[in-house]
């Protein structure tokens, strides 16, 4: 699996660090949580409920995507890469190969995630801003869906198994 490049993406609450954690493991890459990449100023802006614009998001995503391209056996790295924009940047900074995993699910299941995690910076009422923020990855975006509320060992070797189908033999 050298040489991938591969975004969990989705909005807050949808697993993308557990799932992102699991398939680096699974296909022997390194992982790269993308909230570690927020600037300082970023993370208080969210945890005070306020959602970033983005002009706050260009630095940050320049970031992740730096992040994703720099491992020259490929990487895995969490981002909600929630907008077609967004995802061109990353493509940009890491190579047109990019594979988006994209987590969905409602609103519910997504809120009542956010609502255990006790300490995290993104509160729950922040969720409904990136909902109408999320742009579904197109049919040319080399995206895989996922509904998260697909147990979490059925849903990794899923996508390992999709993901393994696109590599060239």
């Amino acid at each position: 699996m050298a040489g991938l490049r591969i975004v969990v993406m989705g909005v807050s609450g949808c697993g993308k660090s557990s799932l992102g954690e699991a398939l680096a493991h699974r296909l022997g890459l390194p992982f790269i949580e993308g909230d570690a990449l927020h600037p300082a100023e970023n993370v208080a802006k969210m945890a005070s409920g306020a959602p970033l614009t983005d002009e706050d998001r260009w630095p940050w995503l320049a970031r992740v995507g730096e992040a994703l391209a720099a491992p020259d056996g490929g990487a895995v790295v969490s981002c909600s890469s929630l907008k077609r924009v967004y995802r061109d940047v990353l493509r940009r900074e890491a190579g047109e190969g990019v594979i988006f995993v994209h987590l969905h699910g409602s609103r519910e299941l997504l809120l009542s995630r956010m609502q255990r995690r006790p300490g995290h910076f993104m509160p729950a009422s922040l969720l409904d801003s990136q909902l109408a923020t999320l742009e579904t990855p197109g049919p040319d975006e080399n995206a895989i869906p996922v509904d998260c509320a697909e147990p979490l060992h059925p849903a990794l070797e899923r996508v390992a198994d999709l993901i393994s189908a696109r590599q060239p033999r």
